[in-house]
């Protein structure tokens, strides 16, 4: 399947699909140095953000979300790319600051979220166009 998306930052990646059950809060909500969600009521508790192509739902609120998915995209732990449903600009700021500070960046996209689930595959190319995969 290929959809188009809104491209807040553009950019390749790929990876399996971590589609979160409900939204999340980077800060306190996901381990800077693991990139696990460690959320204990947080559905997805547990589960590895990277080198996922990670869907969102929605973000809740710290504007120090963006540091931890900063220190996640110095560290190589973060997602492959972000998915959301609606922009957020605390994660896509994180972006922002890693491509000033010469790191790694990931692209950052609003899509309909309906076409995705968790195992699936994704690649997202330049432009905002994402391939959807069924699981292997």
């Amino acid at each position: 399947m290929r959809l188009a998306a809104q491209t807040l930052i553009d950019g390749r990646g790929a990876g399996e699909v971590l589609k979160l059950g409900a939204p999340i809060s980077f800060w306190g909500g996901v381990d800077p140095a693991s990139g696990r969600i460690t959320a204990a009521p947080h559905p997805d508790h547990g589960a590895g953000i990277a080198g996922r192509v990670l869907v969102l739902p929605a973000t809740i609120g710290s504007s120090s979300s963006s540091a931890i998915l900063l220190e996640l995209l110095r560290i190589g732990q973060a997602p492959a790319a972000l998915i959301l449903a609606e922009a957020d600009a605390i994660l896509t700021l994180g972006v922002v600051v890693a491509q000033e500070m010469g790191y790694t960046t990931i692209p950052v996209l609003c899509a309909p979220l309906a076409p995705f689930a968790t195992g699936q595959h994704a690649r997202i190319a330049p432009g905002g166009a994402i391939e959807i995969f069924p699981p292997t």
